[in-house]
C-alpha cells in the first residue's frame, strides 16, 4: 500500500531536511519545488521561469470580480495552483513519497494513506539556525527573510485553501524542532508512518 507523508513547515524549522531524511529512510521519492518544475515541463503552458516567479505567492489582483468574470482566462497564479495540485494528486495516486510544502496536506486531505505533518519552531531559533546555514548573510537580513517567507506562505495557504496556516487541526502530527531537534522529529515521523 502507498504511504504519503506531507510536510508543511515554517521557514528555517527544518522541514526540508526532515523530509529528505524521512524519504531516504523509507526508500521513497522526495518532492518539493521539483513538483512545480515537473508541472511546468509536463505539457502545461508554463515555463520554469514563470513557475519560480509565482511559487507559493498569492495573486496580486485577486478578488470577486476577477474570479467571477475572468474564469476562462485564468491568471498565471491560478493556472500554476491547479497544475501543481494535479501533479501532487498524480504522484500520490502513483507512488509512496514525501511531499514538502505546496499545501500538500490540503490537496491530499481525503487520502487515507497520508500522514500530514507540520514542522515549526520559535522565531529566534529559526533565525539562528538559518544564520548558521547561510553564514555570509547578516542575521538581520536572515530575520527579515524568515518573516517575509512566513508571511508569504501564510497568505498563500489562506488564499488557496481557506485554512489557517499551521493550524494543528489540519495535521496529524505537529513537531516543534526547537524543542525536539531534527533527529527526534525524523524518528517520530517514521514511527507515525508505520500506522498509516
Amino acid at each position: 500500500m502507498r504511504k504519503i507523508v506531507t510536510i508543511g513547515r515554517e521557514f528555517g524549522a527544518g522541514g526540508g531536511e526532515i523530509g529528505k531524511r524521512v524519504a531516504k529512510e523509507l526508500g521513497v521519492e522526495y518532492y518539493d519545488k521539483d513538483i512545480i518544475l515537473k508541472t511546468a515541463v509536463s505539457g502545461k503552458s508554463l515555463t520554469p521561469e514563470q513557475v519560480h516567479r509565482w511559487d507559493e505567492r498569492v495573486p496580486k489582483n485577486f478578488g470577486f470580480a476577477q474570479s467571477l468574470f475572468d474564469f476562462y482566462n485564468k491568471p498565471l497564479e491560478e493556472e500554476l495552483w491547479q497544475a501543481q495540485r494535479d501533479a501532487i494528486r498524480a504522484l500520490a495516486n502513483k507512488e509512496s513519497c514525501v511531499i514538502v510544502g505546496r499545501n500538500g496536506d490540503y490537496i491530499l486531505r481525503e487520502f487515507d494513506h497520508c500522514l500530514n505533518v507540520f514542522i515549526h519552531a520559535g522565531f529566534d531559533w529559526r533565525v539562528k539556525r538559518m544564520t548558521g546555514l547561510m553564514n555570509e548573510v547578516p542575521a538581520d537580513q536572515v530575520a527579515s527573510d524568515v518573516r517575509a517567507v512566513d508571511k508569504a506562505r501564510k497568505r498563500y495557504c489562506e488564499y488557496y485553501t481557506k485554512c489557517a496556516y499551521g493550524d494543528a487541526r489540519n495535521f496529524d502530527l505537529t513537531l516543534n524542532t526547537e524543542k525536539l531537534g531534527i533527529d527526534k522529529a525524523v524518528d517520530l515521523i517514521l514511527s507515525a508512518v508505520e500506522n498509516i
